[in-house]
């Protein structure tokens, strides 16, 4: 039985993994989870300079999931290659830095210093907002997300994953436009954008007013998207948003995705990375299926 899937000549011995934000970079979820279990780890997203996050309170249970808006809390990339690749390169599976920026520069910046790493996939969050376009994010506007991925692409030494928002009226557009930038692969999706209000002191639950809403409430019009990107693209996907078990990660990679993420399940399951490649394994036995890639988008 294989379980191993191929993203961007990258093999993973299985297609789960962790995503960005919600694993740091594996170091306090490795005495739950066997790191050499999992298909690639996720880290934290990395900037080229330490950023300090948004005000508190930043986080907010609501039915179905909960909002962040942690503002991408880092300690920047010299900490990040001195402390974070080290442990994760003592086991056994792929490490994927998740890059963030300000501007085109911030993020070229980084993906640079991570050409000398030894690091197997870059993902470029582009729902960062881009100061120089007053604040709306790069993965807003399909030219800009074509652009950044063209200037990505000339410092990547590793496959580029750019991760989509589905904060937008068309998600195969961006998608295209990621393609056509020369992206590797696509991840989606990031969070989308919510607002939660305490009534009885009258105020935002979230001091920034809106966060990034997660959780399994979000996985239908997650599923619904990976279908979109993989009728219109040739990349490999990476599918994300509410999965807390093996159906879950199975309903994306039947609307095609290769490979899956585990996010926000990781705050309440520790053990739900896991606890998926297991259930995935139990599946493939129970439909006797001999190669993991035959489910792949094998929902038309």
């Amino acid at each position: 039985m294989k379980t191993s899937v191929n993203l961007a000549g990258v093999e993973l011995k299985n297609p789960v993994m962790t995503a960005s934000g919600t694993f740091g970079s594996g170091e306090e979820y490795s005495e739950f989870v066997d790191l050499n279990g999992l298909g690639a780890v996720v880290t934290k997203g990395v900037a080229n300079v330490p950023w300090p996050g948004n005000p508190t309170p930043r986080i907010a249970e609501v039915y179905g999931g909960m909002l962040n808006a942690i503002g991408l809390q880092n300690p920047g990339i010299d900490v990040f290659c001195r402390r974070d690749i080290p442990f994760l390169k003592q086991f056994d599976t792929k490490i994927i830095v998740n890059v963030c920026g300000k501007t085109t520069e911030d993020y070229c910046e980084v993906v640079e210093r991570l050409s000398q790493e030894p690091v197997d996939l870059l993902e470029i969050n582009i729902s960062c907002p881009n100061v120089k376009e007053g604040g709306i994010a790069f993965g807003q506007d399909p030219k800009a997300v074509e652009a950044i991925t063209k200037e990505v692409k000339k410092y990547a030494k590793q496959p580029v994953i750019m991760k989509l928002s589905p904060n937008v009226t068309d998600i195969t557009e961006m998608a295209r436009a990621a393609e056509s930038g020369g992206a590797d692969v696509l991840s989606l999706i990031n969070t989308l954008t919510g607002m939660k209000i305490n009534i009885e002191r009258q105020t935002f639950a979230i001091a920034n007013k809106t966060g990034g809403m997660s959780g399994p409430a979000v996985k239908p019009i997650a599923v619904r998207m990976v279908y979109q990107v993989a009728q219109a693209v040739k990349v490999p996907i990476i599918g994300m948003g509410g999965i807390t078990c093996a159906e879950d990660a199975l309903e994306f990679i039947l609307a095609g995705a290769t490979a899956v993420s585990i996010g926000t399940a990781n705050f309440f399951n520790p053990y739900a990375t896991a606890e998926t490649v297991k259930g995935i394994e139990d599946y493939m036995r129970r439909h006797q299926v001999e190669n993991l890639c035959e489910l792949i988008g094998a929902v038309h």
